[in-house]
């Protein structure tokens, strides 16, 4: 035997599943789902139609987070779904307590922690981490290396770039204070955020907001302005071509 599938796993047809990978108990694979090489699926998992996992991934693990941590684990926690038609990169890491939608991109090396939502056709790429709690709207894509930081939301078509980091903790880990303002950056729709830019905690990013990279965002912005520089400042508009809704026309 190659790989090792509990008795209670509901298999769908034309499933396949490669060398040395461990499905576990109560796990839910739907028709034309393909499991590479040295995956573990853990107990409870969902996995919709036509799913593909590349090898060495870990999928519905449970989080343990260090004795310092202030993380908290909810004994309740969800299986983790996969909605159909997603692609799952080789080494990645997906906890339990998240929903992935429908035909998501998750490049190699990603991690996405538990209590995440992942709308459909979103893209997250190589590398790129995405910490408790956070929404992340249908369309969105997220590019290689950045770290989306517990708590932030992002809306539906918002553009983030390499290497871009968001923020949530004012006090860096300091004073019991701390607690009652922790929060990520609001990224709205249609905003676009440039490479290696830094978002400081509880900023909004309006609608259509266009930031440039290296620029260090500790505001709000408004909406379809330009913003660039340390701190991030308004530089023009957006011009009107390059708005989404002109993007059809």
């Amino acid at each position: 035997m190659n790989h090792i599938i509990h008795d209670s796993v509901k298999l769908g047809e034309n499933v396949q599943i490669g060398y040395f990978s461990v499905v576990g108990e109560n796990v839910v694979l739907g028709d034309n789902v393909s499991i590479g090489n040295n995956v573990t699926i853990h107990e409870g998992t969902i996995i919709d139609a036509g799913v593909t996992i590349s090898d060495n991934c870990v999928i519905g693990r449970w989080p343990k987070p260090a004795k310092a941590s202030t993380v908290k684990v909810d004994a309740d926690l969800a299986p983790l779904s996969i909605g159909e038609g997603t692609t799952i990169g080789a080494n990645t890491v997906l906890y339990r307590g998240s929903t992935i939608g429908k035909e998501v991109m998750v490049g190699d090396l990603a991690s996405i922690r538990e209590k995440c939502t992942i709308g459909d056709r979103a893209v997250v790429g190589r590398g790129v981490a995405v910490e408790n709690q956070v929404k992340i709207g249908a369309k969105t894509k997220i590019q290689t290396n950045s770290y989306i930081t517990a708590y932030t939301t992002i809306e539906e078509e918002v553009f983030i770039a390499p290497t871009v980091t968001t923020t949530n903790d004012n006090f860096m880990g300091r004073t019991k204070e701390r607690f009652q303002f922790v929060k990520g950056a609001t990224i709205k729709r249609g905003a676009r955020v440039g490479g290696a830019s830094v978002l400081l905690p509880g900023v909004t990013i309006e609608e259509e907001s266009f930031i440039a990279a290296g620029a260090l965002v500790n505001r709000d912005t408004e909406k379809a302005k330009v913003y660039i520089g340390v701190p991030a400042r308004v530089l023009r508009d957006v011009p009107d071509r390059e708005k989404l809704d002109q993007q059809d026309k």
